[in-house]
Protein backbone atom coordinates (compact mmCIF):
# COMPACT_ATOMS: atom_id res chain seq x y z
CA UNK A 1 0.00 0.00 0.00
CA UNK A 2 1.40 3.40 -0.98
CA UNK A 3 2.05 6.11 1.57
CA UNK A 4 -0.77 8.63 1.78
CA UNK A 5 -0.02 12.12 3.08
CA UNK A 6 -2.04 15.26 3.70
CA UNK A 7 -1.81 18.00 1.10
CA UNK A 8 0.83 20.65 1.68
CA UNK A 9 -1.65 23.53 1.29
CA UNK A 10 -4.52 23.52 3.77
CA UNK A 11 -7.40 25.90 4.55
CA UNK A 12 -7.29 27.79 7.83
CA UNK A 13 -10.31 26.06 9.30
CA UNK A 14 -13.36 23.92 8.74
CA UNK A 15 -16.90 23.77 10.09
CA UNK A 16 -20.01 21.94 8.99
CA UNK A 17 -22.77 23.97 7.41
CA UNK A 18 -25.85 24.29 9.67
CA UNK A 19 -27.61 21.57 7.69
CA UNK A 20 -24.64 19.21 7.85
CA UNK A 21 -24.12 19.93 11.54
CA UNK A 22 -27.71 18.97 12.31
CA UNK A 23 -27.27 15.80 10.25
CA UNK A 24 -24.01 14.96 12.03
CA UNK A 25 -25.57 15.34 15.48
CA UNK A 26 -28.38 12.99 14.44
CA UNK A 27 -25.81 10.44 13.32
CA UNK A 28 -23.97 10.61 16.63
CA UNK A 29 -27.20 10.08 18.59
CA UNK A 30 -27.67 6.71 16.91
CA UNK A 31 -24.85 5.27 19.01
CA UNK A 32 -24.92 4.55 22.77
CA UNK A 33 -22.99 6.65 25.23
CA UNK A 34 -19.27 5.99 24.92
CA UNK A 35 -19.60 4.65 21.36
CA UNK A 36 -19.96 7.93 19.49
CA UNK A 37 -16.67 7.32 17.69
CA UNK A 38 -18.55 4.76 15.60
CA UNK A 39 -19.92 7.69 13.58
CA UNK A 40 -16.47 8.75 12.41
CA UNK A 41 -16.68 7.33 8.88
CA UNK A 42 -20.08 8.93 8.24
CA UNK A 43 -18.93 12.33 9.47
CA UNK A 44 -15.68 12.21 7.52
CA UNK A 45 -17.56 11.28 4.35
CA UNK A 46 -19.98 14.20 4.81
CA UNK A 47 -17.04 16.54 5.43
CA UNK A 48 -15.43 15.36 2.19
CA UNK A 49 -18.67 15.93 0.28
CA UNK A 50 -18.97 19.45 1.73
CA UNK A 51 -15.41 20.21 0.57
CA UNK A 52 -16.14 19.12 -2.99
CA UNK A 53 -14.45 15.74 -2.92
CA UNK A 54 -11.50 16.02 -0.53
CA UNK A 55 -10.98 16.24 3.21
CA UNK A 56 -8.57 18.86 4.63
CA UNK A 57 -6.61 18.59 7.85
CA UNK A 58 -8.79 21.07 9.81
CA UNK A 59 -11.80 18.87 9.04
CA UNK A 60 -10.05 15.92 10.66
CA UNK A 61 -9.56 17.85 13.90
CA UNK A 62 -13.13 19.17 13.71
CA UNK A 63 -14.59 15.66 13.43
CA UNK A 64 -12.23 14.33 16.12
CA UNK A 65 -13.38 17.04 18.54
CA UNK A 66 -17.05 16.27 17.82
CA UNK A 67 -16.48 12.61 18.66
CA UNK A 68 -14.00 13.13 21.51
CA UNK A 69 -11.34 11.19 19.60
CA UNK A 70 -7.59 11.66 19.56
CA UNK A 71 -6.49 13.44 16.37
CA UNK A 72 -4.09 10.63 15.48
CA UNK A 73 -6.96 8.11 15.43
CA UNK A 74 -8.79 10.13 12.77
CA UNK A 75 -5.56 10.66 10.80
CA UNK A 76 -5.06 6.89 10.79
CA UNK A 77 -8.52 6.37 9.33
CA UNK A 78 -8.26 8.84 6.44
CA UNK A 79 -4.76 7.72 5.49
CA UNK A 80 -5.84 4.06 5.47
CA UNK A 81 -9.12 4.23 3.53
CA UNK A 82 -8.52 5.29 -0.06
CA UNK A 83 -12.11 6.51 -0.40
CA UNK A 84 -10.90 9.65 1.39
CA UNK A 85 -9.00 12.10 -0.80
CA UNK A 86 -6.31 14.03 1.02
CA UNK A 87 -5.84 16.68 -1.68
CA UNK A 88 -8.28 18.64 -3.88
CA UNK A 89 -9.87 16.82 -6.80
CA UNK A 90 -11.72 18.00 -9.88
CA UNK A 91 -15.45 18.55 -10.04
CA UNK A 92 -15.60 15.27 -11.95
CA UNK A 93 -13.43 12.79 -10.06
CA UNK A 94 -12.58 9.84 -12.33
CA UNK A 95 -11.51 6.52 -10.80
CA UNK A 96 -10.30 4.08 -13.45
CA UNK A 97 -10.26 0.42 -12.46
CA UNK A 98 -6.89 -1.14 -13.29
CA UNK A 99 -7.37 -4.62 -11.85
CA UNK A 100 -6.92 -7.72 -14.02
CA UNK A 101 -10.39 -8.05 -15.68
CA UNK A 102 -10.44 -4.38 -16.67
CA UNK A 103 -6.80 -4.46 -17.74
CA UNK A 104 -7.45 -7.44 -19.98
CA UNK A 105 -10.38 -5.59 -21.55
CA UNK A 106 -8.55 -2.34 -22.27
CA UNK A 107 -8.08 -0.33 -19.08
CA UNK A 108 -4.69 0.89 -20.31
CA UNK A 109 -6.42 2.56 -23.27
CA UNK A 110 -8.87 4.22 -20.87
CA UNK A 111 -5.98 5.57 -18.81
CA UNK A 112 -4.38 6.92 -21.99
CA UNK A 113 -7.59 8.87 -22.65
CA UNK A 114 -7.37 10.31 -19.13
CA UNK A 115 -3.78 11.40 -19.68
CA UNK A 116 -4.75 13.04 -22.96
CA UNK A 117 -8.02 14.69 -21.89
CA UNK A 118 -7.28 15.47 -18.23
CA UNK A 119 -3.55 15.35 -17.57
CA UNK A 120 -1.22 13.40 -15.27
CA UNK A 121 -2.71 11.05 -12.70
CA UNK A 122 -3.67 12.57 -9.31
CA UNK A 123 -3.56 16.15 -10.59
CA UNK A 124 -6.44 18.52 -11.27
CA UNK A 125 -6.97 19.73 -14.83
CA UNK A 126 -6.27 23.39 -15.57
CA UNK A 127 -9.99 24.19 -15.77
CA UNK A 128 -10.62 22.49 -12.40
CA UNK A 129 -13.23 20.20 -13.87
CA UNK A 130 -11.39 16.88 -13.82
CA UNK A 131 -8.89 14.74 -11.97
CA UNK A 132 -8.31 11.03 -12.25
CA UNK A 133 -6.61 8.16 -10.49
CA UNK A 134 -6.25 4.40 -10.82
CA UNK A 135 -8.04 2.23 -8.27
CA UNK A 136 -8.41 -1.43 -7.40
CA UNK A 137 -11.44 -3.53 -8.35
CA UNK A 138 -14.76 -1.67 -8.20
CA UNK A 139 -16.80 -4.86 -8.52
CA UNK A 140 -18.16 -4.48 -12.05
CA UNK A 141 -15.81 -6.98 -13.68
CA UNK A 142 -18.37 -8.40 -16.12
CA UNK A 143 -18.75 -4.90 -17.60
CA UNK A 144 -15.03 -4.25 -17.93
CA UNK A 145 -13.39 -1.91 -18.59
CA UNK A 146 -15.12 0.61 -16.37
CA UNK A 147 -14.60 3.77 -14.39
CA UNK A 148 -16.39 5.53 -11.57
CA UNK A 149 -17.03 9.25 -12.01
CA UNK A 150 -18.11 10.82 -8.74
CA UNK A 151 -20.89 8.49 -7.53
CA UNK A 152 -21.68 6.71 -10.78
CA UNK A 153 -20.31 3.76 -12.74
CA UNK A 154 -19.62 4.01 -16.48
CA UNK A 155 -19.09 0.57 -17.95
CA UNK A 156 -18.24 -1.26 -21.16
CA UNK A 157 -15.91 1.57 -22.06
CA UNK A 158 -13.91 2.07 -25.23
CA UNK A 159 -11.46 4.89 -25.86
CA UNK A 160 -14.04 6.45 -28.18
CA UNK A 161 -17.08 6.39 -25.92
CA UNK A 162 -15.04 7.32 -22.85
CA UNK A 163 -13.55 10.33 -24.60
CA UNK A 164 -17.10 11.30 -25.59
CA UNK A 165 -18.21 11.03 -21.95
CA UNK A 166 -15.47 13.38 -20.80
CA UNK A 167 -16.24 15.88 -23.55
CA UNK A 168 -19.93 15.92 -22.68
CA UNK A 169 -19.23 16.35 -18.98
CA UNK A 170 -16.85 19.21 -19.75
CA UNK A 171 -19.64 20.83 -21.78
CA UNK A 172 -21.99 20.57 -18.81
CA UNK A 173 -24.17 17.83 -20.29
CA UNK A 174 -25.72 14.97 -18.35
CA UNK A 175 -24.35 11.55 -19.27
CA UNK A 176 -26.33 8.41 -18.57
CA UNK A 177 -24.29 6.10 -16.31
CA UNK A 178 -24.09 2.33 -16.65
CA UNK A 179 -23.11 0.27 -19.71
CA UNK A 180 -22.18 2.39 -22.70
CA UNK A 181 -22.79 -0.27 -25.35
CA UNK A 182 -26.55 -0.70 -25.00
CA UNK A 183 -26.55 -3.82 -22.86
CA UNK A 184 -28.98 -4.05 -19.94
CA UNK A 185 -27.02 -3.98 -16.67
CA UNK A 186 -24.83 -7.13 -16.76
CA UNK A 187 -26.86 -9.14 -19.27
CA UNK A 188 -25.02 -11.08 -22.00
CA UNK A 189 -23.83 -8.88 -24.83
CA UNK A 190 -25.73 -10.93 -27.42
CA UNK A 191 -28.98 -10.94 -25.48
CA UNK A 192 -30.58 -13.83 -23.55
CA UNK A 193 -28.99 -17.20 -24.17
CA UNK A 194 -30.96 -19.42 -21.77
CA UNK A 195 -34.68 -20.31 -21.50
CA UNK A 196 -35.28 -18.95 -25.00
CA UNK A 197 -37.02 -22.02 -26.52
CA UNK A 198 -40.76 -21.20 -27.06
CA UNK A 199 -41.56 -24.87 -26.44
CA UNK A 200 -40.79 -24.31 -22.77
CA UNK A 201 -44.01 -22.33 -22.47
CA UNK A 202 -46.45 -24.38 -24.62
CA UNK A 203 -48.04 -26.10 -21.59
CA UNK A 204 -48.77 -22.81 -19.90
CA UNK A 205 -52.45 -22.84 -18.85
CA UNK A 206 -52.68 -19.09 -18.35
CA UNK A 207 -53.57 -18.44 -21.99
CA UNK A 208 -50.35 -16.59 -22.68
CA UNK A 209 -48.81 -16.79 -26.12
CA UNK A 210 -46.04 -19.41 -26.58
CA UNK A 211 -42.72 -17.92 -25.71
CA UNK A 212 -44.07 -15.68 -22.95
CA UNK A 213 -44.37 -16.68 -19.33
CA UNK A 214 -47.86 -16.43 -17.87
CA UNK A 215 -48.87 -15.97 -14.27
CA UNK A 216 -47.55 -18.78 -12.13
CA UNK A 217 -50.02 -18.29 -9.29
CA UNK A 218 -53.36 -16.52 -9.13
CA UNK A 219 -54.53 -15.22 -5.77
CA UNK A 220 -58.02 -16.71 -6.16
CA UNK A 221 -56.56 -20.20 -6.46
CA UNK A 222 -54.24 -19.75 -3.53
CA UNK A 223 -56.52 -18.38 -0.78
CA UNK A 224 -59.99 -17.07 -0.07
CA UNK A 225 -60.53 -13.41 -0.92
CA UNK A 226 -59.73 -11.33 2.12
CA UNK A 227 -58.21 -14.25 4.00
CA UNK A 228 -54.69 -14.38 5.28
CA UNK A 229 -52.03 -15.59 2.90
CA UNK A 230 -51.58 -18.81 4.88
CA UNK A 231 -55.28 -19.81 4.64
CA UNK A 232 -55.95 -22.18 1.75
CA UNK A 233 -59.21 -23.43 0.24
CA UNK A 234 -58.75 -26.90 1.70
CA UNK A 235 -56.33 -28.60 3.98
CA UNK A 236 -53.47 -30.48 2.40
CA UNK A 237 -54.06 -34.24 2.87
CA UNK A 238 -51.47 -36.27 4.66
CA UNK A 239 -49.30 -38.54 2.48
CA UNK A 240 -50.30 -42.21 2.43
CA UNK A 241 -48.57 -44.50 4.86
CA UNK A 242 -45.65 -46.35 3.35
CA UNK A 243 -46.40 -49.98 4.35
CA UNK A 244 -42.98 -51.12 3.18
CA UNK A 245 -41.35 -49.28 6.03
CA UNK A 246 -41.15 -51.07 9.35
CA UNK A 247 -41.97 -49.12 12.49
CA UNK A 248 -38.96 -48.08 14.55
CA UNK A 249 -38.28 -50.20 17.62
CA UNK A 250 -38.65 -48.34 20.87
Amino acid sequence: MSVRRLAAEQPEGFAFTPENLEWAKAQIKQYPEGRQASAVLSLLWRAQEQMGGWIPEPALRYVADMLNMAYIRVYEIVTFYTMFNLAPVGRHYVQVCGTTPCMLRGAEDIKDVCRKAIGPKDTVSEDGLFSWTEVECLGACVNAPMAQINKYYYEDLTPENFESILKRLRAGEDVEPGPQNGRQTSAPLGGPNTLTDPALYTNDSSGAEPGSAGAVLIDASAKRPGAAANVREAGVPKPPLDKSRKPKAR
